[in-house]
């Protein structure tokens, strides 16, 4: 087993691809006895371990500039492919290649000493990603104020707690000038406040540099990251768009849990998000909008059940349709935001169910989800029953918001059971397209309908 690992200090601008992996494992020698590992190294000879394989197999290529998911759940590989990239981790087998200086926040406290203080780990942990001591110096005040940790910087780390190490760990990556920005879970732990600054840099980090990004938290992979793999038992499951890989994760993590905890049969179909086929606007037409006067006109496409994203569920229900609709129940083609609209998801039994629970989503391009409701509260006193073959009507009421230009996509689910406690029936990721046509809000994710805006002089004084 052969392993190649190259890495380069300078960024060569005709170099696209700042981390090329082909091929990429690592194994660990497992023993039943210590005295087994002392009898190898003495014989020489095998048979004394068994090999286990961390991770194997990985081809990626990321690009500079790119943010990069990695997802998948506790021992999947996820830490032993982002220690190989960080150079903490000598590959096995394949070959690895690291264009640009690396910073990486994997495991809580690492490569801070425990005994020295806050101040003195400072110093350490920028020494060793690169920077002399008179560029630390130069920079001590802005690390100390980033972390905003107080007179703790000069107490021993073994006594910060969790957060407190990550502030500090973080605030020193921040200062580094890194090129490539590895972070594992690490916002996952803190206040909201601090993990509200550390988003802003790693949005401005964005501009500039390559991110590699970790976490169980499906909506901030979605939001930052353009591509995303998928790790499981140390193989790629999948990689793709970070919103097609996270959906089918997401999907297939809920099927196995129902499946181990309830002993439910949960099937997931694997399709593509329907943003992500091809796909015409076969029924909007522009001289539908001339003199309208509509300010924020939203195109709707009927709902069709063969060219929807990713769906799963058990199985005992189904989603037949899902549809905008105006007050008189006739099916939109076309509304502006402000304006009151139903959204009607209509579903058959194909059993006997109780506890029955609709709901949807609203997501941007994203991936990232907008709003959404269910029917749980508003039957929490009169629980939704049927019978085999029983239709029924789950119909939303709401204001559409305003929408900035764009494509969005509605997730719509029927559930079995309670709020906390449910088994997904049927969930079909990106049922509905809608279109947002006209620029018409300037700032954040969705728009108010703005009643009116005014300024007036105080003239009392």
């Amino acid at each position: 087993m052969l392993s190649k690992v190259s890495r380069a200090n300078g960024v060569s601008p005709d170099i696209r691809p700042v981390i090329s992996v082909e091929g990429l494992g690592k194994c660990y020698r497992m023993y039943e006895k210590p005295s087994h590992r002392l009898w190898q190294g003495l014989t020489g000879r095998g048979g004394f371990h068994k090999d286990f394989w961390a991770l194997r197999g990985v081809d990626v290529q990321i690009m500079r500039g790119e943010t990069f998911g990695v997802i998948g759940k506790n021992g999947s590989g996820k830490s032993t492919f982002l220690q190989m990239v960080a150079g903490t981790l000598t590959p096995t087998e394949g070959s690895l290649k690291v264009v640009g200086r690396v910073a990486a926040l994997l495991e809580l406290g690492s490569g801070f000493n425990p005994e020295f203080t806050g101040r003195e780990n400072v110093y350490l942990n920028a020494t060793i990603l690169g920077l002399a001591r008179s560029e630390i110096d130069a920079r001590m005040h802005s690390i100390l104020e980033f972390a905003d940790i107080g007179e703790f910087i000069d107490q021993p780390v073994r006594s910060y707690s969790s957060g407190m190490t990550v502030r500090l760990a973080f605030a020193v990556i921040v200062h580094v000038d890194a090129d490539i920005l590895i972070i594992d879970e690490a916002l996952s732990v803190g206040d909201a406040f601090f993990s509200q600054k550390c988003m802003r840099f790693l949005r401005d980090f964005q501009k500039t540099g390559t991110l590699l990004f970790v976490s169980h938290d499906a909506a901030a992979v979605t939001n930052l990251c353009s591509r995303a793999i998928w790790l499981e038992g140390g193989t790629v499951r999948m990689m793709g768009p970070a919103q097609a890989v996270v959906e089918r994760y997401m999907a297939q993590q809920h099927a196995a849990s129902r499946n181990a905890l309830a002993g439910e049969t949960v099937v997931v179909e694997e399709k593509l998000p329907l943003h992500l086929q091809a796909r015409e606007a076969t029924d909007f037409r522009k001289q539908d909008f001339e003199n309208s006067g509509v300010t924020n006109r939203i195109s709707l496409f009927e709902f069709d059940p063969d060219n929807t994203g990713a769906q799963f569920g058990a199985g005992l229900a189904k989603i037949v349709g899902v549809a905008f609709l105006d007050e008189q129940s006739v099916p939109l083609k076309l509304t502006a935001g402000g304006e009151l609209a139903r959204l009607r998801i209509t579903f058959r039994l194909l059993a006997d169910l109780d506890d029955l629970i609709a709901g949807f989503y609203v997501k941007d391009r994203l991936g990232q989800r907008l709003f959404g409701d269910n029917t749980h509260f508003s039957h929490l006193h009169a629980p939704i029953s049927g019978r085999q073959g029983d239709v029924f009507h789950a119909e939303f009421k709401f204001r559409l918001p305003l929408m900035p230009q764009g494509s969005y996509m509605i997730d719509a689910a029927i559930a079995s059971g309670s709020q906390d406690d449910h088994t997904q029936q049927h969930w079909i990721h990106d049922a509905v397209e809608f279109k947002a046509i006209d620029k018409t809000m300037r700032f954040g994710l969705v728009g108010i309908p703005m009643l009116g805006i005014e300024v007036s002089k105080d003239s009392s004084g």
